[in-house]
């Protein structure tokens, strides 16, 4: 008897920890949706490890999971938006999760049918092992909200080098959306939700728009941006011309030293040797003299020879005469 009571106790207790270990966790029981935007809902399960089969405990496997709407059980022939034993399931539906832990389910391209509740069903090799959470999470989808720019400065005149992000964002969803930029009516090619402008020029000032961009009616209110020339920027401008003019000037002062130093060294050498100047003045005068002096002999021999010349002629003269008159 002692030993029936003991095997009642450890299968009553397995079965209490296979039924406490079985569940679906949503984060969030309810969100919204804009149309044409991606939404995600998170889940998470733990199945069921085992079950008792008369005094036998019988390992449970996960193979079969489901996602259904609108269906507090989703069970048997009850249509899926996604059933990991059919591959006619929709394609806007995408399971991020697997067999194990994760059930999380995305919705792209959010429609207006999409406003309903979702649950998970898990389906193991036993029925045993088939679980559904009820609760479930409730989508509502938003076909009016329009799209709104957040930007990351608080100042929308901003200087040239400067970085700004502007994130596309609906009040009614914080998923990631696929969203389309214009900047001044023209579209851009980023498609993400956030914009990273850096640095920033001239040319990224403008007005900014976003919307879904499978719903071009969100387009959000426009985001003037203007980028200014930065004081920053004049400063780097003006260097070059700064370095130019201080190059000049310290150019000027060497110049002005080495001339201020050749003049002191000249003065000195005139004051350490006056007499040197005085002779060499002196030497000029006696050189001045005795090329008078050369000149003058060279006058004189030119008259004597001119008179020994005469005197010749005087001679040779005389002789003539006295032979005829003989």
């Amino acid at each position: 008897m002692a030993v029936w009571d003991k095997n009642l106790l450890w299968s009553f207790m397995f079965l209490l920890a296979g039924a406490v270990g079985q569940t679906v966790i949503y984060p969030l029981t309810s969100t919204c949706a804009v149309r044409g935007s991606t939404v995600t809902l998170p889940c998470t399960f733990t199945p069921r490890k085992s079950f008792n089969d008369g005094w036998r405990e019988v390992p449970l496997k996960i193979v079969r999971v489901r996602w259904c709407k609108n269906h507090e059980i989703c069970h048997g022939s009850v249509p899926s938006v996604f059933d990991s034993n059919s591959a006619n399931s929709d394609p806007r539906y995408q399971y991020l999760g697997d067999m194990k832990t994760n059930c999380t389910l995305q919705i792209r391209d959010v429609q207006q049918g999409d406003s309903a509740t979702f649950r998970f069903r898990m389906e193991a090799d036993h029925p045993e092992g088939h679980f559904t959470n009820t609760t479930g999470v409730t989508v509502r989808v938003d076909d009016l909200t329009k799209m709104r720019i957040i930007s990351s400065s608080d100042d929308k005149k901003l200087s040239r080098g400067e970085t700004i992000t502007l994130l596309c964002a609906s009040v009614c969803t914080f998923h990631q959306l696929e969203v389309t930029w214009f900047k001044d009516g023209h579209a851009l090619s980023e498609t993400g939700s956030s914009l990273h402008l850096s640095p920033l020029t001239a040319e990224n000032s403008g007005n900014y728009t976003c919307a879904l961009k499978k719903n071009m009616k969100t387009v959000s209110e426009p985001y003037s941006l203007q980028v200014e020339a930065g004081a920053g920027n004049n400063s780097c401008t003006l260097i070059p011309g700064v370095v130019f003019v201080v190059l000049l000037a310290v150019i000027a002062l060497i110049l002005f030293i080495i001339k201020r130093k050749l003049r002191a060294a000249g003065g000195e050498t005139e004051l350490k040797h006056p007499g040197n100047v005085y002779s060499n003045i002196q030497k000029q005068e006696d050189q001045q003299e005795t090329s008078r002096a050369v000149e003058d002999v060279s006058y004189a021999s030119f008259h004597f020879t001119q008179k020994k010349q005469e005197s010749r002629h005087v001679g040779e003269g005389a002789v003539i005469y006295s032979t005829v008159a003989s």
